[in-house]
């Protein structure tokens, strides 16, 4: 049997760091993931995932945040206990087994720095926007 989910999306909250009696750290978010079609009125549709992490949690509690890039690689987990009512209830989430951190720390000062000051922040990149880069053919190794 395989047990396997990949997954990229954004952070919907904060993620929510605890510890256990056994002083082991388990850190639970929320991704949105986009599909991969639009419904019928042309608006992107997501999926809202549950997601627990036991290895690295105090990772991804320190540096993701709402809004965060994060790619997930686990297992999808069912699990049922007695709510206060009295009725079953069931919960499937992600047991993630890494994330990874998609978003560069350059990208992130720079949202910062423009929300802060409301400017539009200067892209030092040559290669955005399909711009020309001067190059003569003495210059190629080849």
């Amino acid at each position: 049997m395989l047990n396997r989910v990949v997954l990229v999306g954004r952070l919907t909250k904060e993620p929510d760091l605890r510890i256990t009696q056994n002083g082991k750290s388990v850190a639970n978010f929320t991704l949105a993931v986009n599909r991969n079609f639009k419904n019928a009125q042309g608006e992107q549709e997501a999926d809202f995932l549950n997601v627990v992490q036991w290895n690295g949690a105090e990772n991804t509690a320190n540096y993701l945040k709402k809004g965060s890039l994060a790619g997930v690689d686990g297992k999808v987990q069912t699990r049922s206990y007695e709510g206060n009512d009295g009725k079953r209830v069931y919960v499937t989430e992600i047991l993630a087994e890494s994330v990874q951190f998609l978003d560069t720390k350059g990208n992130d000062s720079q949202k910062e720095k423009k929300a802060d000051t409301g400017q539009q922040v200067k892209n030092d990149d040559p290669f955005a926007g399909g711009g020309q880069i001067g190059i003569s053919d003495d210059d190629l190794p080849f």
